[in-house]
């Protein structure tokens, strides 16, 4: 069998079980996620067996310390993976949640009802943790997962997907509701992004050239996750202590993370009290600082920015700092260079935090608080299958909501249109 035929006896399989899925019961779904998280765990030490030989291929091949980061799993994110599994469970179903309903002076009742979108091809680099939020969120929102992992997590998105295709089976729902597509090599991307009859929607998590192949390509509609360029900003009225703290947790606390901090604006009439207390700690923390004219006579050791620095995600310990001469001139930056994902005041001035809050266009907008919120977990959404830099049809942390669309039941009583 060529693998065309391959991918496509895969994707009809899920179409299949798409329909099964759709009107499946919310106390199923859950025992089936439930079953899903024990299995991990039981499987722990394997899980970790295997991810050690994607590593160590990654490692092999030169790929950076970033990269090697998100496609390492330990004891800690295997248990994040359950609890996130745990997590999913306890939330709400939303399908057929009624969002709105009216009656029609002519007596007919019409209700708006969340309903699955149907088969979802998410596509993604590196990071095996995908695999489990993207196929927990899929499954509680009554939608199938077709995924196509990078193949430098191969060995554990195998493992981990035959783990969710036991639960799957142990608890009375189709193996195939969750297929992972690993052949085909390069040919396979652009081939399953022309497949509008098995596939509803893509979702492409991975860098910039990856989504920007997909979105060039499809035929099939893509929500995106672009790269995060997030800026901090430590405003005039700043409390210099929360805004040491939060700085250094928005940038180094996961560098590598697309809600990290990449630039930091400061107001000029702080900046000299300020940066040179925030130079010392990112010092300590080996972050290489990269700054305007002005950062550079406060920080002696910073290496002058480049054009190309503003608006550049790292995704490393490198921070590109500026100094500015107004909250305006923080906003017009922003807007210049941010990506629309997250953005961060540090003030005690409510003023300040309403304009930057109002002003700002991005997904997350954070008064006094660090971008590395930027997470479904975190938000109470159980999990995220990608944080969205789209307006339509959705934005930011993406859970269970997001992966459903609606339609409208209409009840009469023989009315007729005159």
């Amino acid at each position: 069998m060529s693998w065309q035929s391959q991918l496509v006896a895969q994707l009809d399989e899920t179409k299949q079980a798409a329909f099964f899925l759709a009107t499946l019961s919310r106390e199923k779904k859950d025992e089936s996620l439930r079953f899903l998280a024990n299995l991990l765990r039981r499987k722990k030490l394997e899980i970790l067996e295997v991810n050690r030989k994607d590593v160590a291929k990654a490692s092999a091949s030169g790929y950076q310390a970033a990269f090697i980061d998100r496609l390492t799993l330990t004891e800690e994110r295997v248990e994040k993976m359950a609890g996130a599994c745990e997590d999913v469970a306890d939330l709400p179903d939303p399908v057929g949640q009624v969002t709105w309903r009216t009656i029609r002076p002519n007596g007919l009742e019409i209700h708006r009802v969340r309903v699955p979108i149907g088969v979802i091809a998410i596509i993604y680099e590196s990071r095996p943790d995908v695999t489990i939020e993207a196929a927990i969120l899929c499954l509680k929102a009554g939608n199938c997962a077709v995924l196509r992992g990078g193949k430098e997590a191969i060995f554990s998105n195998r493992l981990l997907v035959e783990l969710i295709k036991q639960a799957l089976l142990e608890t009375g729902i189709p193996g195939a509701s969750v297929n992972l597509l690993a052949s085909g090599g390069r040919q396979a991307v652009p081939f399953l992004l022309k497949q509008t009859r098995f596939i509803d929607l893509v979702i492409p998590r991975g860098g910039e050239s990856l989504i920007t192949t997909i979105v060039k390509h499809s035929r099939i509609p893509v929500i995106k996750h672009y790269k995060g360029v997030c800026h901090t900003y430590v405003d005039a009225e700043a409390d210099i202590n929360m805004a040491l703290k939060v700085t250094f947790n928005a940038k180094v606390q996961r560098p590598g993370t697309c809600n990290a901090t990449e630039t930091l604006l400061v107001h000029r009439s702080i900046a000299p009290k300020f940066l040179p207390l925030m130079a010392e700690k990112f010092r300590l923390a080996g972050v290489e600082m990269r700054g305007c004219p002005e950062t550079c006579k406060l920080i002696p050791d910073a290496i002058p920015a480049r054009s190309s620095d503003w608006g550049q995600e790292y995704l490393a310990l490198i921070i590109a700092i500026r100094v500015v001469n107004s909250l305006s001139e923080a906003i017009e930056h922003i807007t210049h260079f941010g990506t629309g994902h997250s953005e961060a005041i540090i003030t005690n001035n409510q003023e300040a935090a309403r304009e930057f809050l109002k002003k700002v266009d991005a997904a997350c907008v954070y008064h006094n608080a660090s971008t590395r919120f930027t997470d479904g977990g975190q938000f109470g959404l159980g999990a995220e299958i990608g944080i969205s830099t789209d307006r339509i049809h959705a934005r930011g942390p993406m859970g269970l909501e997001e992966l459903t669309t609606y339609k409208y039941l209409i009840y009469g009583q023989g009315q007729v249109r005159s």
